[in-house]
């Protein structure tokens, strides 16, 4: 099969190599789509994967072409999105049914081969079976969509009360991420969003999908500060920050009302630091700071014990709605061969893009 290999940082390789090897409990999926992270960048570039050689890729879906022995082959055929964490089942959170916080996890695509080619072999616990309706594009963006709904979700279901829908809410970052986060927002009833951007092609496309111009804001060319005072009486009730840099995560720190709520969704590009008087900000406003990583995902095994929907499975329940259509934020489209010119847009920053998609339907 074809593949793209890490070999280490900065040497990745498209290659032909075995088909994987399906041990008893996992499953073998033909790659249908898969999308490009924002966190594959570095991991190929400057940081290295935890394991090398590897096949990079964590957001993806296809079609299952064989069953391990421990699993019925009633699942060969079937269309699936997987979820990329893999638990260990023995920690103290998995232990507790917190498997989303597994802490001796294993990872498609960062400590185990992942989708980056056109077989990848995963647990058959981690698949979630897709409507005939759902894309193979639109299912390979379910893993950042259950990071956008998990952000969502622990912002709703952290309220003491419920959040009232004219609330004004900022979203930061208007990546993949950022803007599934305000896609969930919307269809969540809110109606007072406000998204900030640092580019042209970004708050285009923020308005190409419908949300308030008077309310997208390019902090390049203006005073987010300004704008968010203009806006709200004094500061806005919820910030989503989804970059992850100092200057983005400060700038919620003072934008944010009284009793606001800071939710920490970018991955840290460096070492975070607050000055004193920013520090003050979240003793004085007595602000919550929540982190959100990954999402909720329960395989059938455990259902029984879930006390509410996980967020894979309310992703799924929007998307068959026809509610949210994540497939409008993808801007390139590139075969298995050609997907190293999305590693280097995404790299050098030469074109403007959202998703970079590797897809077979081309």
């Amino acid at each position: 099969m074809n593949k793209w290999l890490l070999h280490d940082i900065g040497d990745i390789r498209y290659e032909d190599g075995e088909l994987p090897s399906v041990k008893d409990n996992e499953v073998l999926i033909r790659v249908k789509a898969a999308g490009i992270c924002g966190s594959d960048i570095p991991r190929i570039y400057s940081t290295g994967a935890h394991k090398m050689p590897l096949v990079p890729g964590h957001e993806f879906a296809g079609i299952i072409a064989e069953t391990g022995s421990a699993i019925s082959s009633s699942l060969s055929g079937k269309r699936v999105a997987v979820y990329p964490k893999i638990h260990c089942g023995r920690c103290a959170a998995c232990r507790s049914g917190l498997i989303d916080m597994c802490t001796d996890y294993d990872y498609v695509g960062s400590r185990r081969d992942g989708a980056f080619a056109e077989y990848v072999a995963v647990p058959a616990d981690n698949i979630l079976i897709l409507p005939e309706d759902i894309s193979y594009e639109t299912a390979a963006m379910m893993e950042p969509m259950g990071v956008a709904a998990h952000a969502v979700r622990t912002c709703i279901d952290s309220a003491p009360e419920a959040l009232p829908k004219d609330s004004p809410i900022a979203v930061c970052g208007l990546g993949t991420i950022g803007f599934l986060t305000a896609l969930f927002l919307k269809d969540a009833g809110f109606d007072n969003l406000i998204l900030i951007g640092n580019k042209t092609s970004q708050t285009e496309l923020a308005i190409r999908l419908g949300f308030d111009p008077d309310k997208v804001i390019n902090s390049k060319e203006t005073s987010v500060r300004d704008i968010i005072l203009s806006l709200t009486s004094n500061g806005v009730s919820v910030y989503f920050e989804c970059v992850g840099t100092n200057d983005t995560i400060s700038q919620g720190l003072d934008i944010c009302a009284p009793a606001g709520k800071i939710i920490l969704v970018g991955n840290p590009a460096g070492d975070m630091t607050f000055p004193r008087d920013l520090y003050w900000k979240i003793l004085r406003k007595q602000l919550s700071l929540f982190g959100i990583w990954n999402a909720t995902f329960r395989p059938d095994t455990l259902k029984a014990s879930a006390t509410m929907q996980d967020d894979w499975h309310y992703v799924l329940t929007r998307l068959m709605s026809h509610s949210i259509e994540p497939e409008k934020i993808i801007t390139h489209r590139f075969s298995i061969s050609e997907l190293e010119k999305g590693f280097h847009i995404m790299r050098d920053k030469t074109e403007s893009y959202c998703k970079i998609m590797m897809t077979d339907q081309l």
